[in-house]
């Protein structure tokens, strides 16, 4: 891990910050933003660090809360950041995903939510604008509400070509503009719906998660609701890579920030049970692209009867990477040596719904 790393903890009764300098022990600090469920927390270090959190207050509603003094003191907005257009008929539920743009964009923020569509901002997180070729496209009135809701909760920008992004959306799959926003097409080839008529549809997949190799943006990683996948080509294609896991259900899944063969995942048992395989708490990792999978125990419990969500695991930019994941019940775990070896950050926290590592 690195020399210095804040982990963010977003839960559904607010956000906790884990701090750690070299092997100290990790210092806690929380609740920031008190019973605010944060589904969305985002690490921006194009500039001076910037921590973005998506909260949703049962009284005041969703919003975006920055802090650029690492979690010292916290802006709320006066009005809200995010809001539909009048004449959409549609108002703001939650802020699933915040994503810093690219490098050569500092300025550029994009935040995904409930109901599905797509926002982006130009002033690092300030206020945000409708994109609206993505929720004006021919589909979207077709797109359904999985489990968690109907939601768009990936976003990925390209690392180098502003005009590239590709989002995932339960349940609605996978879809990629390379204009900027202006066009949308739904890039699904090969993931399977076993729940639909045809089973390999243009769009309606209930994908879970999506990552991307930042030094190999053309390859992408994708959790479905049953199904894990690799796309090489731009997520156009995607085959399976779940040969090897002990089940394909899961939500999370995360890449390497240096080793594009390097991927992470958590297996869970599907459908109705939904606790990791066995109940053995085990984060699995592949370091040839999902050809072959290894399960990582060390430090880890063996009686585990709970899950990590779509948005609770994720690693820092360190070399060994460290790796993370927050459970619903509240655990969160640190892994050093590319998830050779586990510890305890946190116990007994409220379920973790949101999880980022900042370093520097």
């Amino acid at each position: 891990m690195s020399e210095r790393v804040l982990l963010l903890i977003g839960t559904r009764k607010g956000l906790w910050l884990a701090r750690r300098r070299g092997r100290a022990a990790w210092e806690i600090t929380g609740p920031h933003l008190p019973m605010a469920e944060i589904c969305a927390v985002a690490a921006d270090t194009r500039g001076a660090p910037r921590i973005l959190v998506g909260a949703s207050s049962t009284h005041f509603g969703p919003s975006v809360v920055t802090s650029d003094d690492l979690g010292a003191s916290w802006q709320e907005p006066e009005s809200a950041p995010i809001a539909f257009p009048s004449g959409t008929g549609a108002a703001l539920e939650r802020v699933w995903q915040l994503a810093p743009g690219p490098v050569d964009a500092p300025e550029v923020v994009h935040a995904g939510t409930q109901p599905s569509a797509l926002f982006r901002s130009e002033d690092r997180g300030r206020t945000f604008q409708l994109v609206r070729g993505l929720w004006d496209h021919p589909h979207r009135e077709r797109w359904e509400p999985g489990f968690g809701g109907q939601a768009v909760h990936t976003v990925l920008a390209h690392p180098r070509d502003p005009s590239r992004v590709v989002v995932a959306m339960s349940a609605g799959g996978v879809y990629r503009t390379e204009d900027g926003g202006s066009s949308w097409l739904a890039s699904n080839t090969g993931i399977r719906a076993y729940f639909l008529p045809d089973e390999y549809p243009e769009f309606g997949q209930c994908v879970h998660k999506i990552a991307q190799h930042p030094a190999r943006p053309e390859r992408f990683f994708l959790q479905n609701h049953h199904g894990v996948y690799r796309s090489d080509d731009g997520a156009v294609t995607w085959r399976s890579i779940a040969e090897g896991l002990p089940s394909d259900f899961g939500f999370p899944i995360v890449t390497h920030p240096h080793r594009p063969d390097v991927v992470f995942g958590f297996p869970l048992t599907a459908d109705m049970r939904r606790f990791p395989p066995g109940g053995r708490c085990r984060v699995h990792r592949s370091e040839d692209a999902g050809e072959t999978w290894t399960a990582l125990s060390e430090g880890l419990p063996d009686q585990f009867w709970s899950a990590v969500m779509r948005d609770a695991m994720c690693t820092d930019d360190a070399d060994p990477a460290g790796v993370y994941f927050g459970s619903r019940s509240g655990e969160v775990y640190a892994g050093s040596g590319d998830g050779d070896r586990w510890e305890l950050v946190a116990a007994h926290l409220p379920d973790v719904l949101s999880l980022r590592a900042m370093t520097w």
